[in-house]
């Protein structure tokens, strides 16, 4: 339990002491943490669907009903993965080597690659929460954006996995690399195409689809940090997140 507060507390605004202030977790718990990443961004994701379905009954427009919805989730996490992909957008978008890569990411300023990326995957995500209000009953509309949530966590764990070190010394990146054994993620990814197919009345294929192409990103994306950053940083975390859940819920909205 103490790695379910430690990722309650990690990944949303909830006050949630999982440690004493100002000593870091110790290794069993932050990697129980990330395992356990997917369950915190399913609850995430249905109060994120309660919020857009009491817009939607209120009137509100369904593409402002979807921005509002996205502008609640970046507040419930404190932007954290937001900040992940745009820093990781500018660290991969600059020439360099690893170092020089890293030195940006670290700068934290927002560089043109960071504006555009977070301006198509903002937009994207609120069009498709949108297409999903708009067509979508209640009960379809909750587990469709929950298991987007949850599939966008659960790529913490296959970018964490044993064998991929951290890309720098200190941070969140440092704590949690190589800490998963490789089929926790298959694990996750495999529950959650599970639930997709159960929770999508009349379109069974869609649910596993998404998750199946999420997660293809999630490999792509750690293999290219790896590749060209030298591990994983708590910003590819934050980008493995937001661009998976971005890729399932395209997927889920689609006709």
């Amino acid at each position: 339990m103490r790695g379910l507060a430690l990722a309650l507390s990690w990944l949303t605004v909830l006050p949630v002491r999982a440690v004493p202030d100002g000593a870091p977790p110790d290794p069993r718990t932050a990697a129980a943490a990330i395992r356990w990443a997917p369950l915190v961004g399913a609850l995430l994701g249905a109060v994120a669907g309660g919020v857009l379905l009491a817009l939607a009954a209120a009137g509100v427009p369904s593409l402002v009903a979807g921005l509002l919805t996205i502008g609640f989730l970046a507040l419930a996490t404190r932007g954290m993965h937001l900040d992940g992909l745009a820093d990781t957008a500018d660290g991969l978008g600059c020439y360099g080597p690893p170092q020089r890569a890293l030195a940006v990411m670290r700068d934290g300023s927002a560089g043109p690659f960071a504006v555009i990326t977070l301006v198509v995957a903002l937009g994207t995500q609120a069009g498709a929460l949108a297409s999903l209000v708009e067509r979508e009953s209640p009960g379809v509309l909750l587990v469709a954006v929950g298991l987007a949530t949850a599939t966008g966590r659960a790529g913490f764990a296959w970018c964490c996995r044993r064998g991929v070190a951290a890309a720098r010394p200190g941070g969140l990146g440092a704590t949690v690399a190589g800490s998963q054994p490789w089929w926790v993620a298959l694990a996750w990814w495999s529950a959650l195409a599970g639930v997709g197919a159960a929770g999508a009345p009349g379109r069974p294929g869609q649910g596993p689809l998404a998750v199946v192409i999420a997660a293809a990103v999630v490999v792509g994306l750690s293999a290219h940090t790896r590749r060209r950053l030298g591990g994983v940083t708590g910003d590819v975390l934050g980008a493995a997140g937001e661009l998976s859940t971005t890729t399932a819920l395209v997927i889920l909205a689609a006709i």
